[in-house]
């Protein structure tokens, strides 16, 4: 195996009995024709059956809606590729000349894509318990980091429970635009506040999950600015 890949193991904390498999979860198919997706389609359902297990062991209170919201929120692209970026998995992966050239390693898809097939590539050579282990182990900060209320509620609730509680009308959301092929598309979406003068975007693989990001980020802004007009009457 070479140096790269043994740092790989390093930064995900386990050790391969076949190396070629991390060699296949890095590899993009611009790259080989050996390359992530089987993988990537094996890691996106274990990833979702630890995190769901994580999630009822941790908080047996909450409903069974409310915490496929939280893990949909945990499992989604954009949590994937901010994990991706903090392990700088992006100096890992395989790919084309021309994938490289147009920023595919940056690219938040293909860095998610990497993640999964990752946990898909570790399940094959260790099983349940090794996959286990390391996603728990990738996720720390962000378990770490939930609480009650990130528990019960996604992004858009609690903006507009927020802004319901201060007399704000609701926030709008508006499509800002798409690109990319249409196995590959990425939505950006904006969250407006008028009155409070708030616009943010925010950009995923769906709709749904771009307006769930400009929302967290318009929820911070209007706490941070709720807060700051109290604090100055």
């Amino acid at each position: 195996m070479n140096s790269a890949l043994e740092e790989l193991q390093k930064r995900f904390g386990y050790v391969f009995r076949n190396p070629k498999l991390l060699r296949r979860a890095v590899t993009h198919r611009s790259f080989a024709s050996e390359h992530n997706e089987r993988l990537e389609f094996l890691g996106d359902s274990v990833l979702d059956c630890v995190i769901g297990n994580a999630l009822f062991k941790r908080e047996d209170h909450f409903t069974e809606g409310q915490l496929s919201r939280v893990r949909s929120n945990l499992v989604c692209e954009k949590m994937l590729a901010g994990i991706a970026r903090r392990m700088e998995l992006a100096d890992f992966l395989l790919m084309g000349e021309g994938e490289k050239r147009s920023g595919g390693a940056e690219r938040p898809s293909i860095l998610a894509d990497a993640m999964e097939a990752i946990f898909g590539a570790v399940f094959c050579d260790g099983g349940f318990e090794a996959a286990e282990r390391v996603i728990l182990g990738v996720y720390h900060e962000e378990l770490a980091a939930l609480t009650p209320e990130t528990l019960s509620k996604d992004p858009k609730t609690m903006l507009q429970e927020l802004l319901q509680g201060e007399r704000y009308a609701r926030p709008e959301y508006f499509l800002v635009g798409s690109s990319g092929p249409a196995h590959d598309r990425t939505f950006d979406c904006g969250c407006r506040i008028p009155e409070l003068g708030i616009t943010t975007t925010g950009q995923a693989g769906s709709r749904r999950a771009a307006e769930q990001i400009a929302a967290k980020l318009a929820y911070d802004r209007a706490l941070e600015r709720i807060g700051s007009d109290r604090r100055e009457s």
